[in-house]
């Protein structure tokens, strides 16, 4: 079974509506892939994409939600919306968990009522920028470097009351010292080991260390500029590398993988789209006991749920 923290195929069907969550050649992940690898949760982020107008971006928001249950969940009898470990162990075998996550900040602009309104219709987590500074905090491509607004700070105290994950990747490293102080679910749903590869979206070992300590996750991203400076040679064994790095540091019971497809264009070797997480398996099962490669893939997710 596999739990992914982080794709962004809904971006991708709201930019071009004729694409078939099913089996569309234009996806990284579809339904079919996502069958034939035993995929048991798959988050979908919400990510409006920064050139969208600041004054529909919640508006763009609402139509990705929109097309998670009429395309997504309402169209595949076996595609069922979860929001909870009970929802997650209620699946059928042959069902997949599909749970809505948020990918920045910058759709609810100022407003915690819109942020309240994404939550209640179903967010399990929330990022809080993408890379660059908005009403929230700076982003990792924000020269400014700045941590968390007073508002950053409301929308955090909202998450911790409704039991959702906060978010860090994409964070300015001040932001993030930041939310470590004051969140009660943290996690990095798609970020790698910055030692390994030193791109501003990786985590350093301190901040590893700090995410462990508060009982939190690391999804370990399939982006080649995150795996290697080297990016173009990315393959398999670069996870394997930033897996057993984490793992050396604490985390072997706190990371798991938010691969990023779909908000990427370019791919690691071997993990071309979600299918390739076979690949990826077949390498863990060389290296780790079935229970560390069921905690790495699903059940490390799976038990940092807040509900």
């Amino acid at each position: 079974m596999i739990f992914d923290a982080h794709c962004d195929v809904l971006m991708k069907l709201w930019l071009n509506r004729t694409l078939s969550f099913y089996d569309s050649k234009e996806l990284h992940v579809t339904l079919q892939s996502l069958m034939n690898i035993n995929s048991k949760v798959q988050c979908f982020a919400i990510y409006v994409p920064e050139r969208v107008p600041e004054e529909i971006r919640f508006t763009a928001a609402l139509e990705m939600v929109d097309l998670f249950f009429e395309k997504i969940v309402a169209r595949f009898p076996n595609v069922k919306f979860v929001q909870s470990k009970a929802d997650i162990s209620a699946l059928a075998d042959d069902e997949i968990g599909a749970m809505l996550t948020l990918e920045g900040c910058e759709a609810i602009g100022t407003n915690l009522i819109k942020l309240k309104t994404l939550l209640r219709l179903g967010v399990m987590s929330v990022g809080l920028t993408w890379n660059w500074a908005n009403a929230v905090a700076d982003g990792a491509w924000e020269k400014r470097g700045a941590g968390l607004t007073q508002f950053g700070k409301e929308v955090i105290q909202q998450l911790n009351e409704m039991k959702r994950w906060t978010d860090v990747s994409h964070l300015s490293e001040k932001a993030f010292w930041d939310v470590m102080e004051i969140a009660q679910f943290p996690i990095a749903s798609h970020s790698n080991a910055y030692l390994l590869c030193p791109h501003p979206r990786n985590l350093r070992d301190e901040q590893i260390q700090a995410i462990i300590r508060k009982n939190g996750m690391i999804g370990l991203s399939f982006v080649p500029y995150f795996l290697s400076e080297n990016a173009e040679q990315a393959a398999v064994l670069d996870v394997l590398r930033h897996l057993e790095h984490v793992c050396s540091l604490g985390g072997s019971r706190h990371v798991g993988f938010g691969s990023d497809f779909d908000g990427i264009e370019t791919t690691a070797a071997g993990l071309e789209n979600a299918r390739g997480y076979e690949n990826l398996i077949n390498e863990l099962q060389k290296r780790y006991s079935e229970t560390d490669v069921e905690q790495f893939l699903f059940r490390n997710f799976y038990e940092h749920l807040p509900q």
